[in-house]
C-alpha cells in the first residue's frame, strides 16, 4: 500500500480518536440493563445493514467498467438507482407504517441481497433490475429501521432522552467506524486477496443475511398510527403548504436538494477522476481515508453546536466553500498535468 495512503489515515485517524476520547463523562446517561440490551440489540443489526451499504460504493462504478461498460451506460445505470430510490422514497413511509416497520426491514434484507447477487452478471439489463432493487433499499434503509426504532422505544416506556443515545451511537457506527471498516474490509478482498471487484457484494449480502436473522428472531412488529396515515396526494398538499407558507423551510430545502446533487454526482464521478488513465487505485482504502474524514467532520460539528451561542451559518458558509474548491480539484489537475497530484499517489512507496 502507498506510503502517502498510509500518512494521510494515520493522520486522520489519530485526530479523529483524540476527539473521541476528549468526550467527558458528563455526556453518558444512566440507563437500565434491558434499555441497554434493546440499544446494543438494534445497534448490532443497524451496523449490519450498513456494512451492507457501505461495501458496495467503492466498488459499483469499477465493477460495471470491468465489465466493458462505458461512461454513458454507467451513468444510466446509477441514474436508475436514484430514480428509484427518489420514486419509492415518497411512499416507502406510510407503507411501512401500514405493513410493518419490522416487515419493511426484512424487505429491505431480501431486496438488497438480490442488488447484490446482480452484480454477478455482465448483462446489462440485469444489472438495471439490480440498480432499480438497490434504489428502493436505499429507502428502505433510511427510514424504516429509524421508524421501528422510535416506535419499539415508545412502546417499551423507556425514558425519551434515551433514545437520543441510541441514535448518536448509530450514527457514530453506522456513518462513521463501519464505513470505515467496510472499506478496509472491501481492499482487502479486492486487492490483497485478489478476489475481483464483485467480492464486497457477496460480502455485503452476508451481512445483510445474518442481520435479517436477528430482525425475525429477536425484533417485534409495530405499525403507525392509523388515525395518522394520510394518502400521497394529501402528504404533498402538506409539504407544499408548508414550504409555500415558510420561506426558511424553502430554503433549507433548497440547500439540502443542492447539496444532495453535488454527492450524488461525486458518488459517480470519483473512480473515474481518480483514475482518468485506468490506473489501479486501492479503492476501498480511499474511501475508508475519505469516511475517516466525513467522521472528523461529524464530530467537530458537534462541538461547534454545543457551544452557548453557535453560529451554525457562519462555518456551513466555510464548509460550503471548501466542498466546492474540493471538488474543483479534479479538473484542475486533469487540465493541468503539471499540477497533478498522480506521481504522490500512485507511486510506489
Amino acid at each position: 500500500m502507498e506510503l502517502f495512503y498510509f500518512v494521510v489515515f494515520g493522520a486522520l485517524g489519530a485526530v479523529v480518536a483524540a476527539l473521541e476520547l476528549s468526550k467527558t463523562s458528563k455526556d453518558r446517561i444512566n440507563t437500565s440493563p434491558a434499555f441497554n440490551s434493546f440499544k446494543n440489540n438494534y445497534l448490532l443489526v443497524y451496523s449490519l445493514m450498513m456494512a451492507g451499504d457501505w461495501l458496495q460504493g467503492p466498488y459499483v462504478y469499477y465493477l460495471y467498467s470491468t465489465y466493458g461498460f462505458g461512461k454513458g451506460e454507467i451513468g444510466q445505470l446509477f441514474i436508475a438507482g436514484f430514480g428509484s430510490s427518489m420514486l419509492f422514497g415518497t411512499i416507502v413511509g406510510s407503507l411501512a407504517d401500514k405493513q410493518g416497520r419490522r416487515r419493511a426491514c426484512v424487505t429491505y434484507c431480501i431486496t438488497y441481497i438480490l442488488s447484490c447477487i446482480t452484480k454477478h452478471s455482465p448483462e446489462y439489463k440485469v444489472l438495471m433490475i439490480g440498480r432499480v432493487l438497490g434504489g428502493i433499499a436505499t429507502s428502505l434503509l433510511f427510514s424504516a429501521f429509524e421508524s421501528w426504532l422510535v416506535a419499539e422505544h415508545n412502546k417499551r416506556g423507556f425514558e425519551q432522552q434515551w433514545l437520543s443515545l441510541t441514535f448518536s451511537k448509530a450514527i457514530f457506527l453506522g456513518n462513521g467506524l463501519i464505513a470505515i471498516l467496510s472499506g478496509l474490509f472491501g481492499n482487502l478482498l479486492v486487492d490483497s486477496l485478489s478476489l475481483g471487484p464483485v467480492a464486497p457484494f457477496d460480502a455485503a449480502a452476508c451481512f445483510l443475511a445474518i442481520g435479517m436473522a436477528i430482525i425475525l428472531s429477536s425484533w417485534t412488529e409495530n405499525y403507525g398510527d392509523a388515525s395518522e396515515n394520510k394518502d400521497l396526494l394529501t402528504q404533498f398538499r402538506g409539504a407544499a403548504v408548508a414550504i409555500t407558507s415558510d420561506e426558511k423551510i424553502a430554503l433549507l430545502g433548497a440547500i439540502q436538494s443542492l447539496f444532495e446533487g453535488s454527492m450524488y454526482t461525486f458518488v459517480f464521478l470519483w473512480t473515474p477522476a481518480l483514475s482518468p488513465n485506468d490506473e489501479e487505485i486501492p479503492h476501498g482504502f480511499i474511501f475508508a481515508t475519505f469516511m475517516l474524514a466525513s467522521m472528523l467532520g461529524s464530530s467537530l460539528a458537534s462541538r461547534l453546536m454545543a457551544r452557548s451561542s453557535p453560529r451554525v451559518e457562519s462555518y456551513m458558509q466555510i464548509v460550503f466553500v471548501i466542498s466546492s474548491v474540493s471538488l474543483v480539484l479534479p479538473i484542475i489537475t486533469n487540465v493541468c498535468p503539471s499540477l497533478s497530484l498522480s506521481p504522490f499517489i500512485l507511486s510506489d512507496s
